[in-house]
């Protein structure tokens, strides 16, 4: 007892050692996160003085329509890599409790755990028999002076975390994932609309045509290109039902169901956030599930260096045993036999292990830093093109409609002059085609605008609840 209590004492001078230490976020570069989405030039932190960031809005206060909504919660509830991350976070849960569980004693009945008692038959007279008993009892406890267990219960608490934001991750993906399939089928159905009103368009050109060749006005070869002009949009719109039916399927995977139409409402009903702040770069240390995970990594392996310097260290334990029984098998009843016991065992050749595993242990470390500043500059790069590829899309958007304004009126100027013989037949399928293609590259435009916010929300940390 008096050398235990010497390493008690000498264990309070291991702190300067490191072998207490709790995890503290080292210096990272956060400098210039955030491009300008006007300047080619400058890079700078949006808003730095907002506390409520557009990455901190709950989802159902950006996404309001009702139909997704409810497809956002049937996957959440239902969703398969959602429902293996939180098995995932209750594994490690069980992990830390037993972690935690270290810091006590460890109590056994029985020798060796083999049997709780043992009665065994003494033949001390032919005449007479007799029975001897034994119930052992012993209990030990490992001193954990130089931090050994502690640095692993440690280690397993930054790994939960980590995995908590792997759950966040995967929840925040689930929400994207869903909210982009259905904002695709909104792009696909107005494109499917656009082509079938075109397509009657056409139809109707062919026809007129068509009587203008019977009249002798025309020859054969404006109808063909006509009639091919039909069947164009024809085509165009059996690829967009192809493609409607295609992303369905994918968005009732994503909500745990056989594939199935979906319910859905319109492109033109859509409504969402256009004005965004963004937040500092610490901002997204706080928000980013992924960021987070990486420096709950990084903290784990900071830990992981504490537990490799303390194999270096004693190894201290102390218990006592006890038995009831009648050895003899002559006295009743039984007395109790106590014993006490410590052992203290301090390695000094293990073929190199510790130091190689202490070793190794730091140049992890070293990785999830590396990896921990990556992801930090992979989060400002993700909202950077967001914001760009917003104000982009939003740009165009308002040209295009401003194109499908003057190409709707040049249709209908060279249909009237075509019927005055004012135009030709390639004029008026010019116009049509040019726009055919303005009304399309315009949803197509308002889609992307949307997965811009969607892909803006899930870089700046969304998925709150």
């Amino acid at each position: 007892m008096k050398k235990v209590m010497i390493i008690a004492a000498a264990s309070l001078l291991m702190s300067s050692c490191g072998l207490y230490n709790k995890y503290e976020r080292p210096e990272v570069n956060t400098k210039g996160l955030i491009r300008d989405v006007v300047s080619d030039v400058d890079t700078l932190a949006v808003a730095p003085q907002d506390t409520a960031s557009f990455g901190n809005l709950p989802w159902r206060s950006v996404f309001t329509d009702p139909q997704l909504q409810q497809l956002i919660e049937q996957g959440l509830a239902k969703n398969a890599n959602l429902q293996n991350a939180a098995l995932t976070v209750q594994m490690y849960e069980a992990m830390l409790k037993a972690a935690k569980l270290a810091f006590l004693p460890a109590i056994t009945l029985g020798s060796n755990m083999t049997q709780i008692g043992n009665v065994t038959t003494v033949h001390l007279d032919p005449s007479q028999t007799t029975k001897s008993y034994n119930f052992p009892v012993a209990a030990s406890w490992t001193l954990d002076l130089f931090g050994n267990v502690l640095s692993q219960k440690r280690s397993t608490q930054m790994k939960l975390l980590g995995f908590k934001d792997y759950q966040m991750a995967v929840r925040a993906q689930v929400i994207s994932g869903i909210a982009n399939s259905y904002y695709t089928l909104l792009m696909l159905d107005r494109q499917l609309a656009i082509v079938t009103e075109m397509g009657e368009m056409a139809k109707e050109t062919w026809e007129m045509m068509k009587l203008q060749y019977k009249l002798g006005r025309m020859r054969s070869t404006s109808v063909q290109s006509a009639e091919a002009a039909y069947l164009s949009t024809q085509t165009q719109a059996n690829d967009f039902r192809r493609q409607i039916r295609a992303t369905e399927n994918a968005l009732s995977l994503l909500i745990g169901q056989a594939g199935q139409q979906i319910p859905r409402t319109t492109l033109a009903e859509q409504s969402l956030p256009s004005e965004f702040a963004t937040g500092v770069g610490v901002d997204l240390l706080k928000n980013r599930p992924d960021v987070h995970n990486a420096e709950m990594s990084l903290a784990s392996c900071f830990h992981d260096v504490q537990t490799a310097r303390a194999q270096f260290y004693p190894n201290i334990t102390i218990g006592a045993s006890a038995s009831f029984g009648n050895l003899t098998g002559t006295a009743n009843p039984g007395k109790w036999t106590t014993s006490f016991f410590g052992s203290l065992l301090q390695p000094i050749f293990n073929r190199g292990a510790l130091t190689a595993n202490l070793k190794v242990s730091k140049l992890q470390y070293e990785q999830a830093y590396n990896t921990w500043q990556n992801a930090i500059l992979s989060a400002g790069n993700e909202v950077s093109n967001a914001l760009v590829n917003y104000n982009y899309y939003d740009q165009n958007s308002k040209l295009e409609v401003q194109r499908v304004a003057v190409l709707t009126k040049a249709v209908e100027d060279t249909k009237a002059l075509y019927k005055s013989s004012g135009s030709s037949y390639l004029e008026v399928l010019t116009a049509q085609t040019q726009l055919l293609s303005a009304q399309l590259s315009q949803v197509t435009d308002d889609f992307y605008k949307m997965q811009a916010v969607v892909s803006l929300y899930t870089a700046l940390g969304g998925g709150g609840k």
